[in-house]
């Protein structure tokens, strides 16, 4: 990447203030002790969702080696590439694209460290000029971004008919202010004060009818649920906090 190219990049999706925020955590992606241990944590729930749903879309083994072997991923957002790497070890080909080079420096640095062949740009997914894929991961993202309408749409738009779209983000509810900003931010200390706006947050039923407006067959919202005991998620009916949303391009 020339040095001579912006920090972060100018998007109808991206917001620079959302962007300076995560360029001050970016050295921190893969300590799992650091600002982004929930998204460590959360890691292993979220990443055998996806696994699971596409081996019922595709009919794919879930059991097998490579259960995701042939299959062209892309991951909007991807950040230091938490997901994009298990997504690989799964046999994807993944492609993972953030407007934040700071992010796609430590991706792929730590990709060749980990002898893993990940295609990251730096760019954001309105720009790509890529054959749609097979499944677009919008994980952890809508609830930063500027326009989640618009953002939804160039997606879909990255998506294959047939293919998939998961989406997931956080519910605007009392709950999710208490746990999410108040109790992550304020009172544990695990993400830095100002990770999450509350007028960011998206009820399943916006993120439904984005979804169908884009030309999309969501199915039910299903949540994500944090057992501080055990320090472990799990996928549940509760929607009242995280939450993920699973569409298919007909």
């Amino acid at each position: 990447m020339a040095q001579s190219a912006p920090n972060h990049i100018e998007s109808v999706s991206v917001d620079p203030v959302e962007m300076a925020h995560f360029a001050a955590m970016a050295d921190d992606w893969w300590n799992p002790k650091g600002k982004f241990k929930p998204l460590h944590i959360m890691n292993g729930c979220r990443t055998g969702f996806i696994k699971d749903e596409i081996c019922a879309h595709f009919m794919r083994v879930p059991d097998a080696s490579l259960p995701l072997k042939g299959l062209r991923v892309l991951d909007v957002g991807c950040g230091g590439g938490l997901l994009c790497e298990p997504m690989a070890r799964l046999g994807a080909h993944v492609t993972g694209v953030d407007a934040l080079e700071k992010n796609v420096k430590i991706a792929t640095t730590h990709a060749l460290k980990s002898d893993l062949d990940i295609d990251y740009r730096y760019g954001t997914v309105e720009g790509l000029s890529d054959t749609p894929f097979d499944v677009v991961l919008n994980m952890e993202v809508l609830e930063h971004v500027t326009n989640p309408p618009q953002f939804i749409k160039d997606c879909a738009q990255m998506t294959r008919d047939g293919g998939m779209l998961f989406c997931s983000t956080l519910n605007r509810t009392a709950k999710a202010f208490t746990m999410a900003i108040f109790g992550a931010e304020y009172v544990m200390n695990w993400l830095p004060k100002g990770t999450h706006q509350y007028a960011k947050f998206i009820k399943p039923l916006e993120l439904v009818r984005m979804l169908k407006d884009a030309g999309l067959n969501p199915a039910s919202p299903q949540g994500m649920v944090y057992n501080p005991l055990g320090q472990s998620w799990k996928i549940s009916d509760d929607t009242g906090v995280n939450y993920v949303v699973v569409a298919v391009k007909e």
